[in-house]
């Protein structure tokens, strides 16, 4: 359930900083190992950069996700950014399926899923970023 808070840029910009974080070990994980075995390591934090970015986004816009549905919900709310295509949001619910599997269900993801979004990830990262840039001024 997706509730009304009072905006919180200070915990939007330390979650964003976490973020930032995740994606630097990402980018060294590639560059020093490449895709290769870590896949599933890889898609799981792609999915974290997104789900952290976008709870730093409503938090911004004073909004909190609860409940057993939260990431699922969460997503969904991007459906206020005209930023985020419905096709962006569907790719985004299909990582968190993915993530979900292969967390909790020890479903490996294979190639050439990531190779296939890697870079739609990415894009994805960056929208949510700018997003988050123009709520924290």
């Amino acid at each position: 359930m997706i509730t009304k808070i009072i905006p919180d840029k200070e915990k939007a910009k330390s979650i964003l900083r976490m973020a930032e974080t995740t994606e630097k070990n990402i980018n060294q994980i590639i560059q020093e190992m490449g895709l290769g075995e870590h896949q599933s390591l890889l898609t799981r934090e792609y999915y974290e950069v997104i789900r952290e970015l976008v709870s730093a986004i409503l938090f911004a816009d004073g909004f909190k996700a609860i409940g057993e549905n939260a990431h699922k919900e969460t997503i969904e709310h991007l459906l206020n950014y005209e930023e985020i295509s419905e096709e962006e949001i569907s790719l985004i619910q299909d990582l968190r399926i993915r993530r979900n599997k292969s967390s909790y269900e020890g479903r490996p993801i294979k190639s050439p899923y990531l190779e296939n979004s890697k870079n739609k990830f990415e894009d994805i990262i960056n929208k949510l970023k700018k997003i988050l840039e123009k709520r924290l001024k």
